[in-house]
Protein backbone atom coordinates (compact mmCIF):
# COMPACT_ATOMS: atom_id res chain seq x y z
CA UNK A 1 0.00 0.00 0.00
CA UNK A 2 2.58 2.17 0.44
CA UNK A 3 4.35 1.34 -2.70
CA UNK A 4 0.73 2.54 -4.09
CA UNK A 5 0.51 5.41 -2.60
CA UNK A 6 4.03 6.96 -3.23
CA UNK A 7 3.50 5.51 -7.01
CA UNK A 8 0.18 7.50 -6.96
CA UNK A 9 1.80 10.87 -5.63
CA UNK A 10 4.49 10.95 -8.24
CA UNK A 11 1.82 10.74 -10.94
CA UNK A 12 -0.21 13.29 -9.57
CA UNK A 13 2.79 15.75 -8.67
CA UNK A 14 4.58 15.38 -12.19
CA UNK A 15 2.89 17.57 -14.25
CA UNK A 16 2.75 19.95 -11.44
CA UNK A 17 7.03 20.33 -11.35
CA UNK A 18 6.99 20.00 -15.35
CA UNK A 19 4.34 22.70 -15.64
CA UNK A 20 6.21 24.85 -13.32
CA UNK A 21 9.41 24.49 -14.75
CA UNK A 22 7.64 25.76 -17.59
CA UNK A 23 6.13 28.81 -16.20
CA UNK A 24 7.71 31.72 -14.41
CA UNK A 25 5.28 33.72 -12.58
CA UNK A 26 2.62 32.85 -14.92
CA UNK A 27 4.39 32.88 -17.93
CA UNK A 28 6.31 30.08 -19.82
CA UNK A 29 10.31 30.37 -19.82
CA UNK A 30 11.71 30.94 -23.39
CA UNK A 31 14.80 28.81 -24.64
CA UNK A 32 17.30 30.83 -25.25
CA UNK A 33 19.63 27.89 -26.28
CA UNK A 34 22.60 28.25 -23.56
CA UNK A 35 24.65 25.28 -23.57
CA UNK A 36 26.70 24.11 -20.43
CA UNK A 37 29.64 23.58 -21.99
CA UNK A 38 32.80 22.02 -19.18
CA UNK A 39 35.68 24.67 -20.10
CA UNK A 40 37.26 23.53 -16.48
CA UNK A 41 36.80 20.06 -15.46
CA UNK A 42 36.08 18.85 -11.89
CA UNK A 43 39.16 17.77 -9.67
CA UNK A 44 40.99 20.54 -11.22
CA UNK A 45 43.41 22.67 -9.16
CA UNK A 46 44.34 26.92 -9.90
CA UNK A 47 47.36 29.00 -8.31
CA UNK A 48 47.77 32.24 -9.66
CA UNK A 49 49.15 35.40 -8.31
CA UNK A 50 48.46 39.25 -8.93
CA UNK A 51 51.34 41.70 -8.75
CA UNK A 52 51.59 45.69 -9.13
CA UNK A 53 53.89 48.01 -8.81
CA UNK A 54 54.39 51.85 -9.42
CA UNK A 55 56.58 54.80 -8.15
CA UNK A 56 56.40 58.88 -8.79
CA UNK A 57 58.82 61.61 -8.23
CA UNK A 58 58.04 65.21 -8.90
CA UNK A 59 60.04 68.45 -8.57
CA UNK A 60 58.50 71.78 -8.98
CA UNK A 61 56.01 70.71 -10.48
CA UNK A 62 52.34 72.02 -11.33
CA UNK A 63 48.86 70.95 -11.82
CA UNK A 64 46.31 73.16 -13.62
CA UNK A 65 47.33 76.35 -12.70
CA UNK A 66 46.02 75.89 -9.00
CA UNK A 67 48.45 73.46 -7.65
CA UNK A 68 52.20 74.61 -7.81
CA UNK A 69 55.83 73.60 -6.73
CA UNK A 70 55.13 69.97 -6.38
CA UNK A 71 57.79 68.31 -4.95
CA UNK A 72 56.98 64.77 -3.74
CA UNK A 73 58.26 61.02 -4.33
CA UNK A 74 56.61 57.97 -3.40
CA UNK A 75 55.01 54.85 -4.27
CA UNK A 76 52.83 51.53 -4.27
CA UNK A 77 52.86 47.61 -4.63
CA UNK A 78 50.59 45.10 -3.91
CA UNK A 79 50.88 41.10 -4.02
CA UNK A 80 48.18 38.79 -3.95
CA UNK A 81 48.67 34.63 -4.41
CA UNK A 82 45.37 32.52 -4.36
CA UNK A 83 44.56 29.20 -5.04
CA UNK A 84 41.26 26.85 -5.93
CA UNK A 85 40.16 23.67 -6.22
CA UNK A 86 36.98 22.88 -9.19
CA UNK A 87 34.71 21.22 -6.65
CA UNK A 88 32.43 20.78 -10.22
CA UNK A 89 33.10 21.18 -13.76
CA UNK A 90 33.06 25.16 -14.34
CA UNK A 91 33.19 25.71 -10.50
CA UNK A 92 35.77 26.71 -8.25
CA UNK A 93 36.32 27.51 -4.19
CA UNK A 94 39.70 29.15 -3.10
CA UNK A 95 41.10 31.25 -0.98
CA UNK A 96 43.46 34.60 -1.72
CA UNK A 97 45.76 36.41 0.41
CA UNK A 98 47.65 40.14 -0.12
CA UNK A 99 49.66 42.42 1.22
CA UNK A 100 49.80 46.33 0.17
CA UNK A 101 52.05 49.17 0.67
CA UNK A 102 52.62 52.66 -0.21
CA UNK A 103 54.23 55.60 1.06
CA UNK A 104 53.96 59.13 0.15
CA UNK A 105 56.51 61.90 0.79
CA UNK A 106 55.32 65.31 0.10
CA UNK A 107 57.97 67.74 0.23
CA UNK A 108 56.34 70.70 -0.57
CA UNK A 109 53.04 72.03 -2.24
CA UNK A 110 51.31 75.53 -2.58
CA UNK A 111 47.67 75.60 -3.45
CA UNK A 112 46.65 79.06 -5.36
CA UNK A 113 42.92 80.09 -5.61
CA UNK A 114 43.62 83.81 -5.76
CA UNK A 115 45.26 86.59 -4.40
CA UNK A 116 43.73 86.69 -0.53
CA UNK A 117 43.62 82.66 -0.70
CA UNK A 118 46.84 80.91 -1.20
CA UNK A 119 48.67 78.53 1.25
CA UNK A 120 51.42 76.47 1.76
CA UNK A 121 52.26 72.16 3.02
CA UNK A 122 55.36 70.69 3.26
CA UNK A 123 57.16 67.94 5.05
CA UNK A 124 54.10 65.91 4.89
CA UNK A 125 54.95 61.92 5.28
CA UNK A 126 52.41 58.77 4.80
CA UNK A 127 52.98 55.32 5.43
CA UNK A 128 50.73 52.47 5.01
CA UNK A 129 50.30 48.61 4.94
CA UNK A 130 47.55 46.10 4.57
CA UNK A 131 46.91 42.16 4.80
CA UNK A 132 43.61 40.67 3.65
CA UNK A 133 42.14 37.53 3.85
CA UNK A 134 40.02 36.40 0.90
CA UNK A 135 37.52 33.37 0.48
CA UNK A 136 35.88 32.98 -2.66
CA UNK A 137 33.77 30.97 -5.13
CA UNK A 138 34.24 31.38 -9.02
CA UNK A 139 31.91 30.14 -11.77
CA UNK A 140 33.13 30.04 -15.70
CA UNK A 141 31.15 29.62 -18.77
CA UNK A 142 33.24 29.40 -22.18
CA UNK A 143 32.38 31.74 -24.97
CA UNK A 144 30.70 29.39 -27.10
CA UNK A 145 32.36 26.33 -27.56
CA UNK A 146 35.62 27.48 -27.33
CA UNK A 147 37.90 25.84 -24.93
CA UNK A 148 40.30 28.74 -24.82
CA UNK A 149 38.32 31.89 -23.85
CA UNK A 150 35.81 32.24 -21.49
CA UNK A 151 34.32 34.44 -19.11
CA UNK A 152 34.24 34.36 -14.95
CA UNK A 153 32.21 35.91 -11.83
CA UNK A 154 34.25 35.64 -8.21
CA UNK A 155 32.04 36.10 -5.55
CA UNK A 156 34.25 37.05 -2.67
CA UNK A 157 34.61 37.78 0.93
CA UNK A 158 36.88 39.24 2.40
CA UNK A 159 38.64 40.57 5.72
CA UNK A 160 41.30 43.36 5.87
CA UNK A 161 43.46 44.51 8.62
CA UNK A 162 46.00 47.71 7.75
CA UNK A 163 48.48 50.23 10.05
CA UNK A 164 49.24 53.82 8.58
CA UNK A 165 51.20 56.13 9.63
CA UNK A 166 51.17 59.89 8.85
CA UNK A 167 53.34 63.11 10.41
CA UNK A 168 54.18 66.57 9.59
CA UNK A 169 56.77 69.04 10.21
CA UNK A 170 60.76 68.15 10.84
CA UNK A 171 61.38 65.32 13.68
CA UNK A 172 62.90 66.85 16.65
CA UNK A 173 61.01 70.06 16.28
CA UNK A 174 58.64 71.90 18.15
CA UNK A 175 55.47 71.76 15.14
CA UNK A 176 56.28 68.21 14.77
CA UNK A 177 53.18 65.70 14.79
CA UNK A 178 51.93 62.45 13.91
CA UNK A 179 49.14 60.28 13.68
CA UNK A 180 48.75 56.98 14.03
CA UNK A 181 45.86 54.19 13.03
CA UNK A 182 44.35 51.19 12.56
CA UNK A 183 41.85 50.06 10.22
CA UNK A 184 39.41 47.04 9.77
CA UNK A 185 37.48 46.39 6.77
CA UNK A 186 34.76 43.65 5.63
CA UNK A 187 33.90 43.04 2.40
CA UNK A 188 31.39 40.83 0.27
CA UNK A 189 31.30 41.98 -3.12
CA UNK A 190 31.65 40.08 -7.18
CA UNK A 191 34.70 40.44 -9.43
CA UNK A 192 33.55 39.58 -12.85
CA UNK A 193 36.50 38.75 -15.89
CA UNK A 194 37.55 37.07 -18.72
CA UNK A 195 40.57 34.60 -18.96
CA UNK A 196 42.29 33.36 -21.92
CA UNK A 197 44.41 29.88 -22.20
CA UNK A 198 47.57 30.55 -23.56
CA UNK A 199 48.99 27.04 -22.57
CA UNK A 200 47.12 23.63 -21.80
CA UNK A 201 47.52 24.15 -18.26
CA UNK A 202 48.27 28.30 -18.42
CA UNK A 203 45.47 31.02 -19.00
CA UNK A 204 46.39 35.01 -18.34
CA UNK A 205 42.77 37.27 -17.06
CA UNK A 206 41.71 40.30 -16.36
CA UNK A 207 38.91 41.42 -14.35
CA UNK A 208 37.41 44.73 -12.71
CA UNK A 209 36.34 44.89 -8.97
CA UNK A 210 32.43 45.08 -8.28
CA UNK A 211 32.11 46.11 -4.36
CA UNK A 212 28.78 45.25 -3.59
CA UNK A 213 28.70 46.05 0.58
CA UNK A 214 31.69 46.45 2.92
CA UNK A 215 31.87 47.76 6.45
CA UNK A 216 35.03 49.79 7.73
CA UNK A 217 36.37 50.57 11.23
CA UNK A 218 39.27 52.94 11.80
CA UNK A 219 40.88 54.06 15.27
CA UNK A 220 43.20 56.95 15.36
CA UNK A 221 46.15 58.06 17.76
CA UNK A 222 47.48 61.47 17.06
CA UNK A 223 50.52 62.74 19.31
CA UNK A 224 50.10 59.42 21.43
CA UNK A 225 47.65 61.69 23.37
CA UNK A 226 43.85 62.53 21.27
CA UNK A 227 42.40 59.16 20.08
CA UNK A 228 39.47 58.71 17.72
CA UNK A 229 37.37 56.68 15.87
CA UNK A 230 35.51 56.02 12.54
CA UNK A 231 32.82 53.45 11.04
CA UNK A 232 31.51 53.77 7.97
CA UNK A 233 29.67 51.29 4.86
CA UNK A 234 28.47 51.37 1.29
CA UNK A 235 26.79 49.13 -0.89
CA UNK A 236 26.90 49.49 -4.56
CA UNK A 237 27.73 47.23 -7.60
CA UNK A 238 29.66 50.76 -9.79
CA UNK A 239 32.44 49.50 -11.72
CA UNK A 240 35.87 50.59 -10.84
CA UNK A 241 38.07 51.04 -13.98
CA UNK A 242 41.05 52.18 -11.33
CA UNK A 243 40.76 48.11 -10.12
CA UNK A 244 41.40 46.06 -13.17
CA UNK A 245 43.27 43.29 -12.25
CA UNK A 246 46.24 41.14 -14.19
CA UNK A 247 46.81 37.72 -13.22
CA UNK A 248 48.72 34.46 -14.43
CA UNK A 249 46.87 31.43 -13.31
CA UNK A 250 47.70 27.37 -13.68
CA UNK A 251 46.09 24.83 -13.88
CA UNK A 252 46.99 21.09 -12.68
Amino acid sequence: MKRIAILFLIAILSPIAINAQTKILGRKVFDRGIQNHTFIPKGQWMVGSTFSYSEHEDGNFSFMGLLEDIESTGYSFRVSPFFGYFIRDNVAIGGRFAYKRSYTDLGNISLDLDEDLNFDISDLKYLEHEFSTTGFVRTYMPIGRSKVFGLFNEARLTYSYGQGKNSSGEMGTADYSGTYQTVNKLQIGMCPGLTAFITNFAAVEVSVDVLGFDVKWTDQVTNQVETGSRRSSSADFKIDLFSINLGMNFYF
